[in-house]
Parts: C-alpha cells; structure tokens; sequence
C-alpha cells in the first residue's frame, strides 16, 4: 500500500533493469538433510507468484533465506539488486516479511502493537501516527484498534501481521501460509487485500496449500518438492500438464444402460475407463486435442450410444501436481523450472 509519510530512514534504490527476486543455485542442509537443493528462479517487478509445496518441500527455508533471517550453504538471492548475505539491511528496507507463525503480546493493544513495530522502524510523531494509522485503515484494524492483540480471532490476527509487515511500505512482499487456518470468509478478506497491494505493483510471493486460490491470484506457480523447483508457470500451463501425460478426462452420461457405454469404451482406440459412474462413466481420452475429443463424441455417436451428457472435467491443481510428481519419480518428466541468469555484479562490494 503507498503511502503519504516520508521514509523513516533512507531506503535503498532498487534496480528495476533487474528481476525484483533472483535465487540462483540456491542450497542448505540441516546436517544430513538437504532442506533446499539447487533451487533457482526469478520474479519479475509487480508479479504475485504462488510458492506451492508439501510441509518439508524447502519453502519456508527459501523464504526465510529470501528475508535475511537465515543464510544459504551456497548459492545467491538477490532482492531489488541487493545480495541477501552482503547487504542484509538494504534488503530488509525493500522487503515486508509475513511468517507462518508470529508472536504477540500480553497486555498491548493493537494500536501499541503496530506503534512499537512504527518505532522501532524509526517512524517519529505526526509520521508514525499517519503512518499506523494508514495500515490499520487497510487492513481494517482501525476498530480493534484497543482490542489486546493476543485475543482476536485467527483472521484478524493475520491482518495485524500483514499490517507490521506494510509499515513501512515494502515494495516486495514475503507470505508464508497467510490463509492457513482461516475460515472462507476471512480467506475471502485476506485475498481481497492482497489483490489490492498487486494493484498498486508491489512484487508479492505467496507460499499456502490452497492452490485454487493461488490459481485465481498469482500470475505464476513455482512448485518445490524436495528442496526443488519442479515447475516455474502460470496456472493454465500446470492444468494442461505435461506432454508426457497428453489425456483429458470426460464425463459421459447416457440414456438408459449404462453397461453398454462401458462395454463400447473397453474396445475404442484411446479410451480408458477411470470411473462408473450411475449414469456412465468418467472416461479418460489419450488426447488433449479439441479435433480428436469431438471425434470420439461422434464415434459415441455414430455407433448408437444415446448420449445426453458429454463435458470435459476441470483439472485440478492439486490433481496436476499430484501428478507431475508422479512423473518425476517415474522419470518420465523432468523439472519444467529453468535456472535464470544470474543479473550481473554491479560493483566490487556485490561481487565479493
């Protein structure tokens, strides 16, 4: 969210000739445990890229790397052009970090919450104020403004998180799991805000396990398992899935038996039968072509099937990822993630 008050103390410049993110090789290990390993990418200024991954897949590790609060074994992150181990303070005046899990404090309202965080800041007077007063108005604390901060609900809870993490207006932002445990409506609010900060061109990594949301959200996907990218790309292409795969799955219904529509699949050329249903069947077509699915629509047709009901079911994300790793362990597909360059030095202090 922009705002009216000056800095509270200077903030760096960032170099928009160069991606807003860049980790490039990126490893670390927790004793014999390779907690991220190689993993590389790159988010341009004003995207929102979902970080998707099961617990343990590497990302809260990146992100906590990517927000100065721990540091790689090897490999680079740079945030607005800055090195992450070299000029940890610059990086800390571009970035507003919003962890999984924060604490709060017994006895401080909200107002003195966010007051305490303005100070240590180095907000000062009418600019502090100002400055409070604009993020609670955001995020819709203005009237908990006296409530205790560590007895409000799950979701206003997670809106004073991302009100710290807006003070002093950030122009990239670090998400860790912000909707885990939230109720619909609460998820509903939270997605609301965030869409508004994108608005405004901030720069915004979310990791969360709700991947439908992340589909609507984000204009990219980075998947991580084990410590690796596994797919850098926007929803659709996830949906779609790979080449290896090349199926698409329809749900057929027809009048009458539906034996007869099981008896036909078990010898028509690229059908397989994932499902009976009461009706029919789920069928899955070893096709993604629009020319080949309407064909085998008129062979159904054509050989006499009374069909009433034909559509193509909707991929779902988890669906496409779940199998994506199954392709990988099987080894029929490789990782769709491609190391970017890495944005030149630009000095000798960077360089070293």
């Amino acid at each position: 969210m922009s705002s009216s008050a000056s800095s509270p103390a200077h903030v760096p410049e960032m170099d928009r000739s160069q991606p807003a993110v860049v980790v490039d090789d990126l490893h670390r290990s927790f004793g014999s445990l390779k907690a991220v390993d190689g993993v590389s990418f790159q988010i341009n200024h004003g995207q929102v890229v979902g970080f998707v991954g099961a617990n343990g897949a590497g990302k809260t590790t990146t992100m906590r790397i990517m927000a100065t609060l721990d540091s790689p074994g090897s490999g680079q992150v740079c945030i607005g052009g800055h090195n992450v181990v070299h000029h940890p303070t610059k990086v800390r005046r571009l970035l507003g970090w919003m962890p999984d899990a924060f604490g709060t404090y017994e006895h401080m309202t909200v107002l003195e919450y966010l007051d305490f965080y303005a100070r240590a800041l180095g907000f000062k007077g009418e600019d502090r104020l100002r400055r409070i007063q604009e993020v609670m108005d955001f995020t819709d604390l203005t009237p908990l403004a006296d409530r205790m901060s560590n007895k409000m609900s799950k979701g206003q809870t997670q809106r004073l998180c991302l009100g710290r993490s807006l003070l002093h207006d950030p122009q990239i932002l670090i998400l860790d799991e912000p909707a885990a445990g939230l109720d619909p409506k609460a998820r509903v609010e939270l997605k609301s805000l965030i869409r508004i900060l994108a608005q405004e061109g901030k720069t915004i990594l979310i990791s969360s396990h709700i991947l439908s949301e992340l589909g609507e959200m984000c204009d990219s996907l980075l998947f991580i398992d084990k410590g690796r990218i596994v797919h850098h790309g926007d929803a659709e292409s996830m949906l779609r899935g790979s080449e290896a795969a090349a199926e698409t799955l329809i749900n057929v219904q027809i009048s009458g038996d539906p034996a007869k529509l099981i008896e036909w699949a078990l010898t028509a050329p690229l059908i397989k039968i994932e499902e009976e249903t009461k009706r029919g069947a789920r069928l899955r077509v070893q096709a993604t072509d629009e020319a080949t699915l309407a064909g085998v629509l008129n062979r159904m047709i054509q050989d006499g099937l009374p069909v009433f009901d034909y559509h193509r079911e909707e991929r779902r994300l988890e669906d496409a990822f779940i199998d994506m790793l199954g392709q990988i362990d099987k080894g029929t597909l490789k990782s769709q993630a491609q190391p970017p360059p890495l944005p030149p030095q630009k000095n000798a202090e960077d360089a070293r």
